[in-house]
């Protein structure tokens, strides 16, 4: 007999425009027995708005894990639970990871109610290479820490998606500049869905010294997308120098899939490529 326990739903909350909360989330969170919220007194303004009713519990990143073994005993005694976070969607740079794991681990269902994401709708307007991409969240407060994360990412050739808070804001670009060259293409976008929206596209160097001149610019929330960097050029012969020794070394699958990575190619044409030199080997 299946156990009769509860539904957790991850709920997506506006960025910014409360037109942004859809209905299956409200008729959602009006209808669980309990929501799980960053902050009571931030999600409580949202609550209001919308005549939702429903009692709150805080969960937060100082009391995720104690919280969570709570929160999984009501979903087990067949309570719903919506989980929301301040703004967009929970446990994209913000607290909710540990309780979804509990509940999958203990085959309780998981829901998702999809609504707005801050990485996703600066992607969606930044113009950068959208087909492939990584999100790397908010960089360490740290100098030293950030700029070695950067460092690490100098050669991603994928758009970069980050966040960061308005007082870091001018520093982070100043350690992107360092990590990616002052010429590498950005899109900086500010307070998005509210009044103030606003897209910054340029250089780096033209982005920071904007920044820098308009400090009133440094307020809000920010999502920093960074291009990726050039592919590599290799002419036919050194692209099948590479194959060559790899296939020394390696399988014709993983000897396309490593000088990919080294060459900035495609892998089903380089696999193709492979299997030519093997035939003719």
């Amino acid at each position: 007999m299946t156990p009769n326990f509860g539904t957790l739903y991850i709920v997506a909350t506006p960025i910014g425009n409360l037109g942004d909360l859809s209905q299956r989330a409200i008729k959602t969170l009006q209808q669980v027995d309990l929501i799980a919220v960053e902050d009571t007194r931030h999600s409580g303004k949202l609550l209001h708005h919308f005549n939702i009713q429903t009692p709150m519990i805080p969960l937060h990143e100082y009391n995720e894990r104690e919280r969570s073994d709570k929160l999984l005993e009501q979903l087990k005694q067949g309570k719903n639970i919506a989980l929301i976070s301040d703004a967009g969607t929970p446990l994209i740079s913000d607290p909710g990871f540990h309780l979804v794991c509990a509940v999958r681990k203990n085959d309780i269902k998981v829901t998702p109610i999809p609504g707005a994401c801050a990485a996703i709708a600066a992607l969606s307007v930044s113009g950068l290479p959208s087909d492939q991409f990584v999100f790397e969240g908010f960089l360490s407060s740290k100098r030293i820490t950030r700029l070695k994360c950067l460092e690490a990412l100098k050669n991603e050739m994928r758009t970069m998606i980050f966040y960061e808070a308005p007082h870091r804001i001018v520093n982070m670009l100043e350690d992107m500049v360092s990590a990616f060259g002052e010429d590498r293409q950005i899109v900086v976008v500010r307070e998005l869905t509210k009044l103030y929206e606003t897209v910054y596209d340029d250089k780096l160097s033209a982005v920071l010294a904007c920044l820098k001149a308009h400090p009133k610019q440094q307020a809000g929330e920010f999502v920093v997308l960074v291009s990726g960097a050039e592919k590599m050029s290799m002419d036919d012969a050194e692209v099948e120098r590479i194959l060559k020794i790899l296939l020394e070394e390696c399988s014709t699958n993983q000897a396309a899939k490593l000088s990919a990575k080294i060459t900035g190619g495609k892998k089903n044409v380089l696999y193709d490529i492979a299997l030519r030199l093997k035939n003719i080997g």
